[in-house]
């Protein structure tokens, strides 16, 4: 599945009971090149009997969060860091995307920059210690398009966008740190495209034909990217077909 990791590799994945995370957990192990798998939750959640996989609920947005993971990794390498953490809208806090400037609420706005573009950059500085050396390592942090200043002509969903902007900064620039400490890592931003999942539900009518994934589809999509990526690739930002997206 990934040659640039080794047999038994560990992987943790963020956000594992979410849509896109939990289809990451069940495609990555379906491969017998998987060693150990940490699955990281906010609430409790089963997946499977499979006892590569351990289960810890915690709450990474939060500092204590990612001190209990890093407690428990304990600085044992880790190959692959899948981050699928992200929100777009939250019903309870009043967030809903923004179609006009007289929108902008300074709560939702710093909401989604922490939960998209800093708990993300916290998170890889807390496992830093599982990150560099001379081990292969793939980073990798689930992004959008509406992130990409070069590709926004439609404009609106201010907070979401600028949110996803500075989340793709701050992960290409731990790519260049990640580079020094560890020459084998590759840090990644992903585009999934448009999933089926409970971020995108209110959003789907708009959706082309054909243009709206399982959540299934994506995983193995992106595995298949991230399979295909060496570190010269590091810091780079790609969609689910293995096209790049611009800056």
């Amino acid at each position: 599945m990934f040659n640039h990791l080794p047999e038994a590799y560990t992987a943790v994945i963020t956000g594992a009971n979410g849509g896109i995370g939990r289809a990451m957990v069940e495609t990555l192990l379906e491969s017998s090149q998987l060693g150990r798998l940490i699955a990281i939750t906010r609430v409790e959640a089963a997946y499977t009997d499979d006892p590569r996989v351990t289960t810890l609920s915690l709450d990474l947005t939060q500092e204590d969060g990612r001190s209990a993971l890093k407690q428990h990794l304990d600085g044992q390498p880790v190959h692959l860091l899948f981050n699928a953490m992200g929100t777009l809208h939250d019903d309870h806090l009043g967030i809903q995307p923004e179609k006009r400037l007289e929108q902008l609420s300074a709560d939702a706005l710093s909401h989604l920059m922490h939960v998209n573009a800093s708990t993300p950059a916290l998170l890889i500085a807390a496992l830093k210690p599982s990150l560099q050396g001379n081990h292969p390592a793939i980073i990798a942090s689930l992004s959008a398009r509406v992130g990409s200043i070069n590709d926004n002509a439609f404009g609106g969903w201010y907070s979401y966008r600028a949110s996803k902007a500075a989340h793709n900064m701050l992960m290409k620039t731990v790519s260049i740190e990640l580079a020094r400490l560890n020459k084998a890592s590759i840090v990644l931003c992903l585009h999934p495209g448009t999933t089926d999942t409970l971020l995108s539900q209110p959003f789907q009518a708009r959706v082309p034909e054909g243009k709206l994934f399982s959540p299934a589809f994506v995983a193995q999509s992106l595995v298949n990217v991230m399979a295909k990526r060496t570190p010269n690739d590091t810091g780079s930002f790609w969609d689910w077909d293995d096209k790049p997206v611009d800056w």
